[in-house]
Parts: structure tokens; C-alpha cells; sequence
């Protein structure tokens, strides 16, 4: 990720060597093809996807979940044309989830508690608008629950601004690269030192009590 403060911690060579070696996927529609009857698809935008895919992925009743980009106007972009925030989309998760173990308001609680939704058009050491936070709802029923718990979370979280997060239909999903996929399970490490270089483990313990939502 193109994050400043990384060059400090000397880790980008290290990363840059696997991903010269990685090659993007394919990109899927909004309406995941992996979603069955017994699992439903939602979509997120909160700033740097690794940390969300972390936060989502030990959520139970989540049984998947892709990190990609959405919400902007060229189609199958590559993380490079993302980064320069050129084509609108925000950096997002797609997450695939079993109704019956785990329900959309809770999801929605996960998300809320892994981002600052305050920030407008960045998070924590990430600017520009592909590091924007969002919800991107299929259907009314999402749209109504999700306009509900923005209005929940804002008298909750007692924040000093007003929230910034978006609420918008959702479009495309185009999975990232390869290399991006569970990255805090490739390259810990380096994971772990963006997390709390960027500020945003401190953020949510000093929030929430704790550094990541579970």
C-alpha cells in the first residue's frame, strides 16, 4: 500500500518483491456468483481493505470475504489506477455471510467499530477518495437498515463531527490482486506494523476498548 509512513519501517522493499510476482483477478459482479441461498453478499468501504478483511474475517457466520474495489467509473481497475485516485472506486470488501449466524444489522456493528467515519475522503494515514468510507446497499432493505444504524452509531459513538459515511447503491465489485488477499495472513508483519503506524489500532482501543472489533 502506498502509505507514507512506511518508509520508515523499511518494509515496502520487502513487499514490493511480492508484488511484482502477483498477477490481478478477474472481476466479479455486485451480486457475488460465490453467494448461495445460504449466504448473502455485503459491501464495504473503510479505508485500507487489509484491516478490514481482518476485522470481518473473525466475525462468526462470516464465511468469506474478498477484498476489491467499487463504487467508481472504470471498468476492472488495477491497484495501481485505484491508488492514483483517479477512478472513483474506494478501496472495499466484499463479504460473504450465512443469515442464519450472523445478520446485517451485525455486520453493519462491525463496521462501525473498525473504521472513523468522521474522515472524509481518507482514513488515518490514508487520503483521497479511495480510501473513503461507504456502504454500498442491494436492495431497499439494506439501504433502510443501514441509514438506521448510521443514525445509532452517531449518537453511540459520541463523535466530535459529523459522520461522513457514505450510503450508496452498490456497483461493480472487482476483486483485487492476488497479493492484496488475506495479506494479514501472508505478511503479518509488515500487517501489523500499518495498522499501528496508521493509527488505527490506537484509534479503536482509545474508541472502543479495543484494537480491532472481536
Amino acid at each position: 500500500m502506498k502509505r507514507p509512513f512506511l518508509l520508515l519501517l523499511g518494509l515496502l522493499m520487502a513487499a514490493s518483491s511480492v508484488i511484482a510476482q502477483e498477477s490481478k483477478t478477474s472481476p466479479a459482479p455486485a451480486t457475488s456468483p460465490a453467494a448461495t441461498p445460504a449466504l448473502q453478499p455485503a459491501y464495504f468501504a473503510g479505508g485500507c481493505f487489509w484491516c478490514m478483511q481482518y476485522a470481518f474475517d473473525r466475525v462468526k457466520g462470516v464465511k468469506k470475504t474478498v477484498v476489491g474495489y467499487t463504487g467508481g467509473q472504470k471498468a476492472s481497475p488495477d491497484y495501481e489506477e485505484v491508488s492514483s485516485g483517479t477512478t472513483g472506486h474506494a478501496e472495499s470488501i466484499e463479504v460473504l455471510y450465512d443469515p442464519a449466524e450472523v445478520t446485517y444489522p451485525q455486520l453493519l456493528d462491525t463496521f462501525w467499530k473498525s473504521i472513523d467515519p468522521t474522515a472524509v475522503n481518507r482514513q488515518f494515514s490514508d487520503a483521497g477518495t479511495q480510501y473513503r468510507t461507504a456502504i454500498f446497499y442491494r436492495n431497499d432493505e439494506e439501504k433502510k437498515v443501514a441509514e438506521a444504524s448510521k443514525a445509532a452509531f452517531a449518537k453511540i459513538g459520541n463523535y466530535d463531527k459529523p459522520i461522513a459515511t457514505q450510503i450508496v447503491a452498490a456497483g461493480t465489485f472487482y476483486p483485487a490482486e492476488d497479493y492484496h488477499q488475506e495479506y494479514y495472513k501472508k505478511n503479518p508483519d509488515h500487517f501489523n506494523a500499518y495498522e499501528v503506524g496508521s493509527g488505527r489500532a490506537g484509534y479503536l482501543k482509545r474508541r472502543w476498548g479495543t484494537e480491532t472489533p472481536h
